[in-house]
Protein backbone atom coordinates (compact mmCIF):
# COMPACT_ATOMS: atom_id res chain seq x y z
CA UNK A 1 0.00 0.00 0.00
CA UNK A 2 1.38 3.40 -0.98
CA UNK A 3 1.77 6.25 1.49
CA UNK A 4 -1.16 8.04 -0.18
CA UNK A 5 -3.36 4.97 0.14
CA UNK A 6 -2.42 4.55 3.80
CA UNK A 7 -3.28 8.21 4.39
CA UNK A 8 -6.68 7.89 2.70
CA UNK A 9 -7.52 4.73 4.62
CA UNK A 10 -6.39 6.30 7.88
CA UNK A 11 -8.44 9.46 7.35
CA UNK A 12 -11.63 7.57 6.60
CA UNK A 13 -10.98 5.24 9.52
CA UNK A 14 -10.49 8.21 11.83
CA UNK A 15 -13.68 9.79 10.52
CA UNK A 16 -15.80 6.74 11.28
CA UNK A 17 -14.14 6.23 14.66
CA UNK A 18 -14.21 9.86 15.82
CA UNK A 19 -17.11 11.72 14.18
CA UNK A 20 -19.72 9.16 15.19
CA UNK A 21 -18.85 9.85 18.84
CA UNK A 22 -19.42 13.60 18.55
CA UNK A 23 -22.68 15.22 19.68
CA UNK A 24 -24.75 15.97 16.61
CA UNK A 25 -24.42 19.80 16.85
CA UNK A 26 -20.64 19.44 17.04
CA UNK A 27 -20.61 17.14 13.99
CA UNK A 28 -22.74 19.65 12.06
CA UNK A 29 -20.36 22.50 12.92
CA UNK A 30 -17.33 20.40 12.00
CA UNK A 31 -18.81 19.49 8.62
CA UNK A 32 -19.64 23.09 7.82
CA UNK A 33 -16.15 24.25 8.84
CA UNK A 34 -14.42 21.63 6.69
CA UNK A 35 -16.73 22.47 3.77
CA UNK A 36 -15.99 26.20 3.99
CA UNK A 37 -12.24 25.64 4.19
CA UNK A 38 -12.31 23.37 1.14
CA UNK A 39 -14.50 25.85 -0.74
CA UNK A 40 -12.15 28.77 -0.03
CA UNK A 41 -9.17 26.77 -1.30
CA UNK A 42 -10.97 26.32 -4.65
CA UNK A 43 -9.39 23.00 -5.50
CA UNK A 44 -10.18 20.95 -8.59
CA UNK A 45 -13.30 19.42 -7.05
CA UNK A 46 -14.83 22.78 -6.17
CA UNK A 47 -14.06 24.19 -9.60
CA UNK A 48 -15.60 21.14 -11.27
CA UNK A 49 -18.67 21.44 -9.04
CA UNK A 50 -19.15 25.04 -10.23
CA UNK A 51 -18.68 23.95 -13.84
CA UNK A 52 -21.38 21.31 -13.42
CA UNK A 53 -23.72 23.77 -11.72
CA UNK A 54 -23.24 26.11 -14.69
CA UNK A 55 -25.03 23.46 -16.81
CA UNK A 56 -27.79 22.99 -14.26
CA UNK A 57 -28.41 26.74 -13.78
CA UNK A 58 -27.73 28.25 -17.22
CA UNK A 59 -27.02 31.96 -17.22
CA UNK A 60 -26.05 32.00 -13.54
CA UNK A 61 -23.65 34.80 -12.65
CA UNK A 62 -20.20 34.01 -11.18
CA UNK A 63 -21.53 35.17 -7.82
CA UNK A 64 -24.50 32.80 -8.06
CA UNK A 65 -22.25 29.88 -9.01
CA UNK A 66 -19.90 30.66 -6.13
CA UNK A 67 -22.82 30.69 -3.71
CA UNK A 68 -24.08 27.41 -5.15
CA UNK A 69 -20.70 25.72 -4.88
CA UNK A 70 -20.36 26.85 -1.26
CA UNK A 71 -23.80 25.44 -0.47
CA UNK A 72 -22.89 22.33 -2.46
CA UNK A 73 -19.76 21.71 -0.41
CA UNK A 74 -21.75 22.16 2.80
CA UNK A 75 -24.30 19.65 1.55
CA UNK A 76 -21.51 17.25 0.55
CA UNK A 77 -19.92 17.44 3.99
CA UNK A 78 -23.33 16.98 5.60
CA UNK A 79 -23.49 13.70 3.67
CA UNK A 80 -20.12 12.65 5.08
CA UNK A 81 -20.89 13.71 8.65
CA UNK A 82 -24.17 11.79 8.54
CA UNK A 83 -22.50 8.78 6.96
CA UNK A 84 -19.77 8.65 9.60
CA UNK A 85 -22.44 8.83 12.30
CA UNK A 86 -25.09 6.53 10.79
CA UNK A 87 -23.73 3.34 12.40
CA UNK A 88 -24.26 4.98 15.81
CA UNK A 89 -27.75 6.30 15.08
CA UNK A 90 -30.59 4.67 16.97
CA UNK A 91 -33.34 2.85 15.12
CA UNK A 92 -35.73 5.68 15.91
CA UNK A 93 -33.26 8.30 14.66
CA UNK A 94 -32.96 6.51 11.31
CA UNK A 95 -36.74 6.05 11.03
CA UNK A 96 -37.24 9.77 11.64
CA UNK A 97 -34.37 10.94 9.44
CA UNK A 98 -36.05 10.64 6.03
CA UNK A 99 -39.46 11.70 4.71
CA UNK A 100 -40.03 10.48 1.13
CA UNK A 101 -43.02 11.50 -0.94
CA UNK A 102 -45.01 9.17 -3.23
CA UNK A 103 -43.69 6.11 -1.42
CA UNK A 104 -46.63 4.11 -2.73
CA UNK A 105 -44.77 3.54 -6.00
CA UNK A 106 -42.24 1.48 -4.05
CA UNK A 107 -44.58 -0.30 -1.66
CA UNK A 108 -47.10 -1.16 -4.40
CA UNK A 109 -44.28 -2.48 -6.55
CA UNK A 110 -42.94 -4.67 -3.76
CA UNK A 111 -46.45 -5.96 -3.01
CA UNK A 112 -46.78 -6.99 -6.67
CA UNK A 113 -43.89 -9.41 -6.13
CA UNK A 114 -42.06 -8.71 -9.40
CA UNK A 115 -39.10 -6.90 -7.90
CA UNK A 116 -38.27 -3.19 -7.84
CA UNK A 117 -35.22 -1.23 -9.00
CA UNK A 118 -34.61 2.16 -7.37
CA UNK A 119 -32.25 4.38 -9.42
CA UNK A 120 -30.80 7.50 -7.81
CA UNK A 121 -28.41 10.31 -8.72
CA UNK A 122 -25.71 11.58 -6.33
CA UNK A 123 -28.21 13.74 -4.43
CA UNK A 124 -28.13 14.33 -0.65
CA UNK A 125 -27.53 11.10 1.29
CA UNK A 126 -28.39 7.89 -0.54
CA UNK A 127 -26.91 5.83 2.33
CA UNK A 128 -29.40 7.35 4.77
CA UNK A 129 -32.23 6.60 2.33
CA UNK A 130 -31.03 3.00 2.15
CA UNK A 131 -30.80 2.66 5.92
CA UNK A 132 -34.34 4.07 6.19
CA UNK A 133 -35.63 1.46 3.71
CA UNK A 134 -34.09 -1.43 5.66
CA UNK A 135 -35.06 -0.02 9.07
CA UNK A 136 -38.41 1.76 8.64
CA UNK A 137 -39.85 -0.42 5.88
CA UNK A 138 -38.01 -3.60 6.87
CA UNK A 139 -37.09 -4.27 3.24
CA UNK A 140 -33.59 -5.63 2.59
CA UNK A 141 -31.99 -4.72 -0.71
CA UNK A 142 -28.96 -5.31 -2.89
CA UNK A 143 -26.63 -2.68 -4.31
CA UNK A 144 -23.21 -2.47 -5.94
CA UNK A 145 -20.08 -0.61 -4.91
CA UNK A 146 -17.13 0.45 -7.02
CA UNK A 147 -13.87 -1.19 -5.98
CA UNK A 148 -11.85 1.57 -4.35
CA UNK A 149 -8.12 1.75 -3.80
CA UNK A 150 -6.75 0.73 -1.40
CA UNK A 151 -8.68 -2.49 -0.86
CA UNK A 152 -8.87 -1.74 2.86
CA UNK A 153 -10.90 1.39 2.09
CA UNK A 154 -13.26 -0.59 -0.14
CA UNK A 155 -13.65 -3.11 2.69
CA UNK A 156 -14.54 -0.27 5.08
CA UNK A 157 -17.32 0.94 2.78
CA UNK A 158 -18.69 -2.57 2.28
CA UNK A 159 -18.70 -3.25 6.03
CA UNK A 160 -20.33 0.13 6.67
CA UNK A 161 -23.16 -0.47 4.20
CA UNK A 162 -23.65 -4.09 5.22
CA UNK A 163 -23.94 -2.83 8.80
CA UNK A 164 -26.88 -0.70 7.62
CA UNK A 165 -28.66 -3.78 6.27
CA UNK A 166 -27.58 -3.72 2.62
CA UNK A 167 -26.20 -6.56 0.51
CA UNK A 168 -23.21 -5.06 -1.33
CA UNK A 169 -21.77 -6.55 -4.53
CA UNK A 170 -18.50 -5.45 -6.16
CA UNK A 171 -19.05 -3.48 -9.37
CA UNK A 172 -16.17 -5.25 -11.11
CA UNK A 173 -15.81 -8.96 -11.72
CA UNK A 174 -18.74 -9.51 -14.09
CA UNK A 175 -21.04 -11.32 -11.64
CA UNK A 176 -23.01 -8.41 -10.17
CA UNK A 177 -25.59 -8.18 -12.97
CA UNK A 178 -26.55 -11.85 -12.71
CA UNK A 179 -26.91 -11.65 -8.93
CA UNK A 180 -29.04 -8.50 -9.17
CA UNK A 181 -31.27 -10.19 -11.75
CA UNK A 182 -31.78 -13.19 -9.45
CA UNK A 183 -32.70 -10.94 -6.53
CA UNK A 184 -35.28 -9.16 -8.69
CA UNK A 185 -36.78 -12.38 -10.05
CA UNK A 186 -37.24 -13.46 -6.44
CA UNK A 187 -39.27 -10.29 -5.84
CA UNK A 188 -36.47 -8.37 -4.16
CA UNK A 189 -35.31 -4.76 -4.16
CA UNK A 190 -32.22 -3.40 -5.93
CA UNK A 191 -30.90 0.14 -5.40
CA UNK A 192 -28.39 1.72 -7.80
CA UNK A 193 -26.74 5.14 -8.00
CA UNK A 194 -27.07 5.75 -11.72
CA UNK A 195 -26.17 9.26 -12.90
CA UNK A 196 -22.60 8.68 -14.11
CA UNK A 197 -21.01 5.99 -16.28
CA UNK A 198 -17.87 6.79 -18.24
CA UNK A 199 -17.36 3.25 -19.54
CA UNK A 200 -17.85 2.18 -23.14
CA UNK A 201 -21.16 0.58 -22.14
CA UNK A 202 -22.61 3.86 -20.85
CA UNK A 203 -25.75 5.09 -22.62
CA UNK A 204 -25.62 8.58 -24.10
CA UNK A 205 -28.40 10.83 -22.85
CA UNK A 206 -29.38 14.46 -23.17
CA UNK A 207 -28.78 15.97 -19.74
CA UNK A 208 -29.45 19.67 -19.24
CA UNK A 209 -29.07 20.21 -22.98
CA UNK A 210 -25.75 18.41 -23.47
CA UNK A 211 -24.64 14.81 -23.91
CA UNK A 212 -23.61 12.70 -20.93
CA UNK A 213 -23.36 8.95 -20.29
CA UNK A 214 -25.39 7.03 -17.74
CA UNK A 215 -25.33 3.31 -16.91
CA UNK A 216 -27.44 0.87 -18.90
CA UNK A 217 -27.85 -1.50 -15.94
CA UNK A 218 -31.15 -0.26 -14.48
CA UNK A 219 -32.93 -0.36 -17.85
CA UNK A 220 -31.45 -3.74 -18.80
CA UNK A 221 -32.42 -5.27 -15.46
CA UNK A 222 -35.99 -4.03 -15.83
CA UNK A 223 -36.22 -5.50 -19.33
CA UNK A 224 -34.76 -8.88 -18.41
CA UNK A 225 -36.62 -9.43 -15.14
CA UNK A 226 -39.90 -7.53 -15.48
CA UNK A 227 -39.04 -5.53 -12.34
CA UNK A 228 -40.43 -2.06 -11.80
CA UNK A 229 -37.91 0.75 -12.46
CA UNK A 230 -38.39 3.80 -10.22
CA UNK A 231 -36.29 6.98 -10.23
CA UNK A 232 -35.71 8.52 -6.80
CA UNK A 233 -34.49 12.02 -5.98
CA UNK A 234 -33.37 13.33 -2.59
CA UNK A 235 -32.73 16.74 -1.07
CA UNK A 236 -32.07 18.55 2.17
CA UNK A 237 -34.13 21.37 3.63
CA UNK A 238 -33.50 23.44 6.75
CA UNK A 239 -34.53 20.60 9.06
CA UNK A 240 -32.52 17.57 10.22
CA UNK A 241 -34.84 15.38 8.14
CA UNK A 242 -33.84 14.53 4.57
CA UNK A 243 -36.57 14.83 1.95
CA UNK A 244 -37.17 12.69 -1.12
CA UNK A 245 -39.53 11.63 -3.88
CA UNK A 246 -40.18 8.30 -5.56
CA UNK A 247 -41.04 9.16 -9.15
CA UNK A 248 -43.48 7.39 -11.45
CA UNK A 249 -42.27 4.11 -13.01
CA UNK A 250 -40.13 4.13 -16.14
CA UNK A 251 -41.99 1.88 -18.55
CA UNK A 252 -40.35 -0.58 -20.93
CA UNK A 253 -41.20 0.49 -24.53
CA UNK A 254 -43.47 -1.91 -26.37
CA UNK A 255 -41.33 -1.95 -29.51
CA UNK A 256 -37.72 -1.55 -30.55
CA UNK A 257 -34.47 -3.43 -30.12
CA UNK A 258 -32.99 -3.97 -26.69
CA UNK A 259 -30.52 -1.15 -27.31
CA UNK A 260 -33.32 1.19 -28.43
CA UNK A 261 -35.43 0.36 -25.39
CA UNK A 262 -32.45 0.85 -23.11
CA UNK A 263 -31.76 4.24 -24.64
CA UNK A 264 -35.36 5.41 -24.17
CA UNK A 265 -35.53 4.18 -20.58
CA UNK A 266 -32.16 5.64 -19.58
CA UNK A 267 -33.19 8.99 -21.05
CA UNK A 268 -36.36 8.83 -18.93
CA UNK A 269 -34.20 8.25 -15.85
CA UNK A 270 -31.98 11.19 -16.83
CA UNK A 271 -35.05 13.41 -17.18
CA UNK A 272 -36.30 12.46 -13.72
CA UNK A 273 -32.85 13.04 -12.24
CA UNK A 274 -32.66 16.44 -13.97
CA UNK A 275 -35.96 17.48 -12.40
CA UNK A 276 -34.68 16.75 -8.90
CA UNK A 277 -31.26 18.27 -9.52
CA UNK A 278 -32.72 21.47 -11.02
CA UNK A 279 -34.95 21.89 -7.97
CA UNK A 280 -32.06 21.34 -5.53
CA UNK A 281 -28.76 21.82 -7.36
CA UNK A 282 -26.77 22.43 -4.18
CA UNK A 283 -27.51 18.86 -3.05
CA UNK A 284 -26.06 17.27 -6.20
CA UNK A 285 -22.60 16.07 -5.18
CA UNK A 286 -21.02 15.77 -8.61
CA UNK A 287 -17.41 16.88 -8.14
CA UNK A 288 -16.24 14.93 -11.22
CA UNK A 289 -16.47 15.41 -14.97
CA UNK A 290 -19.75 14.16 -16.39
CA UNK A 291 -20.54 15.70 -19.77
CA UNK A 292 -18.74 14.41 -22.84
CA UNK A 293 -17.58 17.91 -23.77
CA UNK A 294 -15.65 18.04 -20.52
CA UNK A 295 -14.20 14.57 -21.06
CA UNK A 296 -13.22 15.03 -24.71
CA UNK A 297 -12.09 18.50 -25.83
CA UNK A 298 -12.77 17.45 -29.42
CA UNK A 299 -16.50 17.56 -28.62
CA UNK A 300 -16.37 21.15 -27.39
CA UNK A 301 -18.11 23.83 -29.48
CA UNK A 302 -15.93 24.94 -32.39
CA UNK A 303 -13.34 22.18 -31.82
CA UNK A 304 -13.64 20.84 -35.37
CA UNK A 305 -13.15 24.29 -36.86
CA UNK A 306 -10.15 24.96 -34.62
CA UNK A 307 -8.66 21.62 -35.61
CA UNK A 308 -9.08 22.39 -39.30
CA UNK A 309 -7.35 25.71 -38.87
Amino acid sequence: MSARDRLADGLYGAGWATVKKLPEPAAVRLGRTVADVAWKQRGAGVRRLEGNYARVVPGASPERLAALSRAGMRSYLRYWMESFRLPAWSTERIKGGFAPKDLHHLTDGMDAGKGVILALPHLANWDLAGAWVTTKLGIPFTTVAERLKPETLYDRFVAYREGLGMEVLPHSGGTAFGTLARRLRDGGLVCLVADRDLSASGVEVDFFGETARMPAGPALLAQQTGALLLPVTLWYDDSPVMQGRVHSPVEVPESGTRAEKTSVMTQALADAFATGIADHPEDWHMLQRLWLKDLDPAKAPGARERGAR
